[in-house]
Protein backbone atom coordinates (compact mmCIF):
# COMPACT_ATOMS: atom_id res chain seq x y z
CA UNK A 1 0.00 0.00 0.00
CA UNK A 2 1.00 3.47 -0.80
CA UNK A 3 0.48 6.14 1.58
CA UNK A 4 0.44 10.20 1.52
CA UNK A 5 0.14 13.28 3.86
CA UNK A 6 -1.35 16.46 2.96
CA UNK A 7 -2.30 19.11 5.66
CA UNK A 8 -3.61 16.28 7.10
CA UNK A 9 -5.52 14.33 4.97
CA UNK A 10 -4.19 10.86 4.08
CA UNK A 11 -4.74 9.36 0.32
CA UNK A 12 -3.65 5.53 0.52
CA UNK A 13 -3.98 3.57 -2.57
CA UNK A 14 -3.92 -0.75 -2.92
CA UNK A 15 -3.85 -2.11 -6.17
CA UNK A 16 -4.97 -5.31 -7.57
CA UNK A 17 -4.54 -7.00 -11.16
CA UNK A 18 -7.35 -7.85 -12.96
CA UNK A 19 -7.29 -11.15 -14.46
CA UNK A 20 -10.52 -11.91 -15.69
CA UNK A 21 -10.80 -8.90 -17.81
CA UNK A 22 -7.25 -9.02 -19.05
CA UNK A 23 -5.52 -10.73 -21.96
CA UNK A 24 -1.88 -10.45 -22.25
CA UNK A 25 -2.24 -12.15 -25.60
CA UNK A 26 -3.60 -8.66 -26.92
CA UNK A 27 -1.29 -6.70 -24.25
CA UNK A 28 -4.26 -5.98 -22.41
CA UNK A 29 -4.04 -5.49 -18.85
CA UNK A 30 -6.55 -4.16 -16.35
CA UNK A 31 -5.94 -3.42 -12.61
CA UNK A 32 -8.07 -1.29 -10.08
CA UNK A 33 -7.11 0.88 -7.21
CA UNK A 34 -9.33 1.22 -4.32
CA UNK A 35 -8.32 5.12 -2.83
CA UNK A 36 -8.93 5.58 0.52
CA UNK A 37 -8.73 9.24 1.74
CA UNK A 38 -8.61 9.88 5.08
CA UNK A 39 -9.32 13.70 6.72
CA UNK A 40 -7.45 13.97 9.84
CA UNK A 41 -7.72 17.58 9.56
CA UNK A 42 -9.88 20.13 11.65
CA UNK A 43 -11.93 21.68 8.58
CA UNK A 44 -14.43 20.08 6.62
CA UNK A 45 -13.07 19.42 3.02
CA UNK A 46 -14.54 18.64 -0.33
CA UNK A 47 -12.55 16.88 -3.15
CA UNK A 48 -13.33 18.71 -6.48
CA UNK A 49 -10.65 17.59 -9.27
CA UNK A 50 -8.61 14.77 -10.01
CA UNK A 51 -5.36 14.89 -11.74
CA UNK A 52 -3.82 11.67 -12.77
CA UNK A 53 -0.34 11.12 -14.27
CA UNK A 54 -0.26 7.30 -15.54
CA UNK A 55 2.88 5.63 -17.17
CA UNK A 56 2.70 2.85 -19.12
CA UNK A 57 6.40 1.81 -20.18
CA UNK A 58 5.02 0.75 -23.43
CA UNK A 59 3.41 4.20 -24.07
CA UNK A 60 4.30 8.04 -23.00
CA UNK A 61 2.60 9.46 -19.83
CA UNK A 62 -0.61 10.03 -20.12
CA UNK A 63 -2.66 12.80 -17.92
CA UNK A 64 -5.94 12.57 -16.88
CA UNK A 65 -7.86 14.79 -15.24
CA UNK A 66 -11.50 15.81 -14.39
CA UNK A 67 -13.94 16.77 -11.73
CA UNK A 68 -14.41 14.72 -8.56
CA UNK A 69 -13.84 11.06 -8.05
CA UNK A 70 -15.79 8.23 -10.03
CA UNK A 71 -18.81 11.06 -10.49
CA UNK A 72 -18.69 12.16 -7.25
CA UNK A 73 -17.30 15.58 -5.27
CA UNK A 74 -17.49 14.15 -1.96
CA UNK A 75 -17.55 16.05 1.59
CA UNK A 76 -15.03 14.20 4.10
CA UNK A 77 -16.03 15.77 7.55
CA UNK A 78 -12.97 15.61 10.13
CA UNK A 79 -12.30 12.05 11.48
CA UNK A 80 -14.38 10.80 8.70
CA UNK A 81 -13.34 8.91 5.48
CA UNK A 82 -14.26 8.07 1.39
CA UNK A 83 -13.28 5.31 -0.03
CA UNK A 84 -13.62 4.44 -3.98
CA UNK A 85 -12.60 1.88 -6.53
CA UNK A 86 -11.82 2.69 -10.19
CA UNK A 87 -9.50 1.08 -12.79
CA UNK A 88 -6.93 1.50 -15.11
CA UNK A 89 -5.82 -0.61 -18.47
CA UNK A 90 -2.13 -1.01 -19.51
CA UNK A 91 -0.74 -2.12 -22.92
CA UNK A 92 2.28 -3.31 -20.81
CA UNK A 93 1.65 -5.33 -17.80
CA UNK A 94 3.52 -2.94 -15.94
CA UNK A 95 2.86 0.64 -14.91
CA UNK A 96 2.77 3.68 -12.24
CA UNK A 97 0.17 6.07 -11.38
CA UNK A 98 0.77 8.81 -8.99
CA UNK A 99 -1.28 12.44 -9.25
CA UNK A 100 -3.02 14.88 -7.14
CA UNK A 101 -7.00 16.30 -5.98
CA UNK A 102 -7.47 19.91 -5.87
CA UNK A 103 -9.93 20.15 -2.57
CA UNK A 104 -11.90 22.85 -0.88
CA UNK A 105 -11.58 23.92 2.97
CA UNK A 106 -15.61 24.24 3.43
CA UNK A 107 -15.20 26.89 6.15
CA UNK A 108 -12.97 29.62 4.11
CA UNK A 109 -13.05 28.08 0.86
CA UNK A 110 -8.90 27.48 0.69
CA UNK A 111 -7.72 25.36 -1.43
CA UNK A 112 -5.75 22.10 -0.72
CA UNK A 113 -3.32 20.34 -3.59
CA UNK A 114 -3.42 16.89 -1.78
CA UNK A 115 -0.78 14.56 -3.60
CA UNK A 116 -1.76 11.32 -3.97
CA UNK A 117 1.23 8.58 -3.88
CA UNK A 118 2.95 6.69 -6.56
CA UNK A 119 1.69 3.00 -6.56
CA UNK A 120 2.86 0.43 -9.40
CA UNK A 121 0.93 -2.09 -11.33
CA UNK A 122 2.43 -4.98 -12.02
CA UNK A 123 1.13 -8.33 -14.15
CA UNK A 124 1.52 -11.71 -11.96
CA UNK A 125 3.53 -12.96 -14.44
CA UNK A 126 6.18 -10.36 -14.25
CA UNK A 127 6.56 -11.11 -10.43
CA UNK A 128 9.73 -13.28 -9.64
Amino acid sequence: MATQITEGIKVSVETEYQDGFSDPSSLHYVFTYKITIENNSPFSIQLMHRYWFIADINQPTKEVEGPGVVGQQPVIEPGRMHQYVSGCQLSSGFGKMHGYYLMERLIDGKEIKVEIPEFTMVAPQFLN
